[in-house]
């Protein structure tokens, strides 16, 4: 199998590291690779802030709601959307920068970020880190922006960690996805393959957690309405605002 290939196939979120580091040298070639993933108009609006602080790393962990999978990871990376490089651009041209007041730049910058997240954890992986998104930056907003020392028109998207994995975490089997054929489709979207993809991955959940002893943890459909029922992170319009984004109605 192609090496490449293999490596996205059998890639899982670790959370539990040994404590040993990531040398400098792989972290800066994680960098410089993970540079080289397209953004929107290559308007590179997105920033990295990264800490190997232990101290710095514990409060993060802490605003994204107590995390230790964050805590214990040797390397933290906020992955920051930035119009305000893209601004100081624009003014060089003597333009008006305006992508920052309307829906499609939340779009512009949450893809960017997507994609900037999976170019670190796939040339992390590839050099045998284990990684974890976080969500959880967006928590406490107010915080995350004050601690990383973030401009107006800039807001953390994700976080991910990156550390030595531990054999435990690496040996941890493989969940399953849905059905392939209710993730892809050829030509429309077909709504029925999708919800029996959605019934059909319940039962294969299901055996899933009792071949692997794993009976504690919910359903898909469990799990997806713990989170989907709420909205979890509630601060976000507020201090996306807060940083200078701010809608118009014709936008």
């Amino acid at each position: 199998m192609n090496p490449t290939i293999k490596q996205l196939s059998s890639r899982k979120s670790i959370r539990q590291f040994t404590g040993q580091s990531v040398s400098n040298e792989d972290l800066e070639l994680i960098f410089k690779t993970a540079q080289r993933c397209p953004t929107s108009i290559n308007g590179q609006q997105i920033s990295l802030v990264y800490t190997r602080d232990k101290d710095k790393i514990k409060q993060i962990a802490q605003l994204c709601g107590g995390q230790e999978q964050v805590a214990s990871a040797d390397v933290f990376i906020a992955i920051v959307v930035d119009f305000n490089r893209t601004i100081f651009a624009v003014e060089q041209a003597g333009e008006k920068h305006l992508i920052d007041q309307s829906a499609e730049g939340v779009l512009v910058g949450a893809v960017d970020a997507g994609i900037m997240l999976n170019a670190i954890q796939v040339s992390a992986e590839a050099l045998g880190y284990g990684t974890t998104a976080i969500g959880a930056v967006r928590n406490d907003p107010e915080a995350m922006i004050k601690l990383l020392g973030l401009p107006a028109k800039t807001f953390p998207i994700v976080g991910t960690t990156i550390g030595v994995a531990t054999k435990e975490a690496k040996e941890a089997p493989l969940k399953p996805r849905i059905p392939m054929e209710s993730f892809v489709f050829e030509n429309t979207y077909d709504d029925k393959k999708v919800k029996d993809g959605v019934l059909q991955y319940e039962k294969e959940m299901k055996k899933y957690r009792e071949d692997h002893n794993m009976n504690y943890l919910q359903s898909y459909c469990e799990q997806t309405a713990h989170y989907y029922k709420n909205i979890y992170f509630r601060k976000i319009a507020e201090y996306y605002k807060k940083q200078g984004f701010e809608f118009k109605g014709h936008l």
